[in-house]
């Protein structure tokens, strides 16, 4: 036997999931359910593409089903599948560790809150750990397909676990994996025939394999006026591809039950999409949007959470050439009639019918989206909460449905408060408005303050807000919404058009005041030119069209992009404030030199950028407070 530890993360969470979920225990038997489900259908697929398996077909594995068995006196609860199985190595991997930076972020979020922690674990999904809520001990045996040995993994949720080779009647006779639980004081409730058919029925009806419970079932004798007990097995679930059944038939509670048995989610999807096409192409799509964006939605090792189906045969999940990227929040099932059973991931990248199918699905979700979000704007501002960001993301790689993105997208306003979508924009521009303008480089209060919005305060001009971190990389591929072009106000020449006619033109009598301050910057800056988009402000700093701001560089080199091209931010002078005006009466003051230095430092504090010589300015600004006073 060898004894193990649990990695520390698997330690804290089944502290919080003992400690912080005791409200909702009964998910125990859904995570089991669903974990056997999964061991199933990755069996099943393997007989169907690999030499290796195709040789176990028999022993359970031609019919698979789940089997509950219970024990009541004994209390104990012997969940069992014919499905892949788990060798030591897998034993370990599986339920001694955790690998995925996704759970480690999950964790780091964790406030010991006991209400809020247990919404958060909801969202994450518990696994198998959650049975150590109802037990105090739990044994797994187990025998991987195509190996020969039986191994069994033992634990009390606390000290760690012991693993062991067991052989004899112990050993499993084929493939396949059992769960012997234990119940503690808190899950003796479920040493219950009835209470168990419940739980299945409400959670994993729709798991698409029989479950079948064993237990003692209690039955009334007329003669003998008395209640028996007879041993009986029951199969306690629909175990239906629930998907391929019409509209019509279903309702509500079907869905929403669907949902939950295959994402583990205790909470009702916000809207699902169900589609049936016939024709040249038949296949079937169940799409759902969860109510809660998934907490790991933006790690790296994330993985969706759409199923690929072949004529009701499960094929694969979490395959990238099932919808785009950015729709990866999305949870449901795909199913064609038109695809090999034995079809790869390797074939599906270059599949014809797959890619009919997914330019198709991802049409109709953006077009129900488009829908929603015209008759139900209430719930339609419930999904932007949790997902405008991905929406963003499609912009950048989706062109196909580039314009419908753009029209699903929401945006913070100098306007209005809340979000507002482009048409909404579009529909209050100046009948003189050549463009709708952006502004990108930082947080939402300082886009709000930054001076590059003072002329178009001036001339009641709205300008969208683009806060969010990707923003900047993802419209500046986005040169026009429909015919109307979209203009960054601290890019290349935004705002030119809007010239104010008091502003001072550029004269010779200020062209030297430019030079000298280009002069006293040097290569910190490209250019120092009079700006015609400054009302109040005397200095900003703008980009060329085609680079990104001093805000993005510093974004980039803190992503690890070190070799990272030093700006050359252009410096805008505003010739009419009273800054600059005294400036230009003397341009022989000693004070230029400090004052260049301090409209530049103060144009990039302004955009978010720190300051590479703090000490510096401190010092400058000093000399002239002193000079002034």
């Amino acid at each position: 036997m060898s004894k193990r530890e649990f990695q520390t993360e698997v330690s804290q969470l089944l502290q919080l999931i003992v400690h912080s979920l005791y409200s909702h225990p009964e998910i125990f038997l859904r995570e089991l359910i669903s974990n056997s489900s999964d061991a199933l259908d990755k069996l099943r697929h393997l007989t169907l593409v690999e030499d290796k398996y195709k040789a176990l077909a028999g022993n359970g594995i031609d019919s698979p089903r789940i089997d509950l068995e219970l024990d009541e006196a004994a209390k104990t609860l012997t969940l069992s599948d014919t499905g892949i199985g788990m060798n030591e190595e897998d034993l370990v991997s599986h339920l001694g560790t955790i690998a995925r930076s996704g759970t480690k972020n999950f964790l780091a979020q964790l406030s010991g809150d006991a209400k809020k922690d247990s919404n958060l674990i909801g969202q994450f999904g518990v696994g198998f750990y959650s049975v150590f809520m109802v037990a105090d001990k739990v044994e797994v045996v187990s025998r991987k397909a195509g190996e020969d040995k039986t191994f069994k993994w033992t634990s009390d949720g606390k000290t760690g676990f012991d693993i062991e080779e067991v052989t004899g009647d112990a050993a499993r006779k084929s493939a396949g994996t059992s769960v012997l639980i234990h119940f503690n004081d808190e899950g003796a409730q479920y040493a219950n025939g009835w209470r168990l058919t419940e739980i299945v029925k409400k959670y994993s009806n729709h798991i698409a394999f029989p479950i079948f419970l064993t237990y003692d079932k209690s039955e009334w004798n007329g003669e003998k006026k008395e209640s028996i007990k007879t041993r009986t097995t029951e199969q306690v679930n629909a175990a239906s591809a629930m998907w391929q059944r019409s509209k019509s038939e279903l309702k509500d509670e079907d869905y929403t039950g669907f949902y939950k048995s295959i994402t583990g989610d205790w909470e009702d999807p916000l809207f699902w999409f169900h589609t049936r096409a016939e024709g040249t192409l038949e296949y079937t799509t169940l799409f759902y949007v969860p109510s809660k964006a998934p907490l790991d939605l933006y790690q790296a090792d994330y993985k969706g959470g759409v199923k690929l189906y072949v004529k009701r045969v499960f094929i694969m999940d979490d395959s990238k050439e099932l919808l785009p990227q950015y729709l990866r929040f999305v949870r449901g099932v795909i199913d064609s009639e038109d695809l090999p059973l034995n079809v790869s991931r390797e074939i599906l990248q270059q599949n014809k019918v797959l890619t009919s199918i997914k330019t198709a699905s991802v049409k109709k979700i953006l077009s129900e989206l488009k829908t929603i979000a015209a008759n139900d704007p209430e719930k339609y501002a419930k999904f932007i909460a949790e997902y405008n960001r991905p929406l963003k993301e499609g912009l950048y790689g989706d062109y196909a449905n580039r314009e419908t993105l753009l029209d699903l997208v929401r945006f913070k306003s100098t306007k209005v408060d809340g979000l507002t979508s482009l048409t909404d924009v579009k529909s209050r521009m100046k009948p003189d408005q050549k463009a709708i303008y952006t502004i990108t480089g930082g947080s939402e209060s300082m886009l709000r303050n930054s001076p590059l919005l003072e002329i178009y305060k001036k001339k009641d001009i709205e300008v969208l807000l683009l806060d969010d971190d990707i923003d900047e990389i993802v419209f500046s591929t986005v040169p026009k919404y429909g015919d109307i072009d979209l203009k960054a106000v601290n890019k290349g020449a935004a705002g030119d058009d809007l010239k104010d006619e008091t502003t001072p033109e550029l004269t010779e009598e200020l062209k030297p005041l430019l030079e000298k301050i280009k002069a006293t910057l040097g290569d910190a800056v490209k250019e120092v030119r009079a700006s015609s988009r400054l009302a109040d402000s005397p200095s900003v700093i703008v980009s060329d069209e085609d680079e990104p701001s001093a805000r993005m560089r510093q974004m980039m080199r803190a992503m690890g992009q070190k070799e990272m091209p030093e700006p050359e931010p252009t410096l805008e002078i505003n010739p009419g404030h009273e800054i600059v005006k005294k400036l230009l009466a003397d341009p022989g003051n000693a004070k230029v030199e400090d004052a260049a230095w301090l409209l530049f430092d103060q144009a990039l504090l302004l955009e978010g950028v720190p300051l590479k010589d703090p000490a510096t300015f401190v010092q400058r600004l000093n000399r002239v407070l002193n000079q002034s006073i």
